[in-house]
């Protein structure tokens, strides 16, 4: 059963609005491949999960397993280059990465692939965002989450340590460089109880 959404306690309550960008912290993992971590970006986070549950229209998919097909444990919505975005701020998020990362990215984000994780039995396994360009480009992923903080997990390609961070209430992390090519992430399912979230992925066009 899904866990009913409970609002941050830390001021995350007001009208959804960006803070800078100049304080997110930049760990180099290896190979060529970082991460920008920036807790707190979006202020009013519970207002834009609100919408963002709301009024998205998620669907799900479902996959071949093997010899059967399952249903994907998370609710999708993907947002093509030009589509209206669900939310003002979304689009005011866009271009602030955007601009942001100019010099490094060298092109703006384009599209906005959202995830609903329900509860802690939703999740996504190990994988890179290396389909299309990001499997032999160096590029960028951002990935802003709302609701109850979940942890994403990040390891080296092929296996070894990962690294979690606890993300949600506003949290953003960008992935960048080789990241989708040198690295995997992934949220793993918990037994803990935990509320749901959405994460909202910005890409560059030709990326997924």
């Amino acid at each position: 059963m899904s866990q009913a959404f409970q609002g941050s306690l830390f001021g995350a309550s007001g009208p959804a609005t960006l803070g800078p960008l100049s304080g997110a912290q930049r760990t180099e993992l290896g190979q060529g491949a970082w991460i920008d971590v920036l807790p707190g970006w979006l202020d009013g986070s519970d207002e834009l999960y609100e919408h963002l549950a709301a009024e998205v229209p998620w669907y799900a998919e479902r996959r071949q397993m093997y010899d059967r097909v399952v249903a994907v444990p998370r609710l999708l919505c993907f947002y093509r280059e030009h589509a209206p975005l669900p939310h003002p701020v979304l689009t005011e998020a866009r271009e602030a990465l955007s601009a942001h990362y100019a010099a490094e990215l060298g092109e703006p984000f384009r599209t906005a692939g959202l995830c609903y994780y329900r509860d802690g039995q939703d999740s996504v396994a190990w994988h890179g965002d290396d389909l299309g360009r990001g499997r032999t480009e160096d590029t960028m992923v951002a990935i802003l989450s709302v609701g109850a903080a979940r942890h994403l997990a990040l390891r080296p390609r092929g296996g070894g340590e990962s690294v979690r961070y606890p993300l949600g209430h506003g949290d953003l992390i960008v992935m960048g460089g080789s990241c989708q090519r040198t690295w995997e992430h992934a949220i793993p399912k918990t037994a803990r109880a935990v509320g749901p979230r959405i994460s909202i992925q910005f890409r560059p066009r030709g990326v997924r």
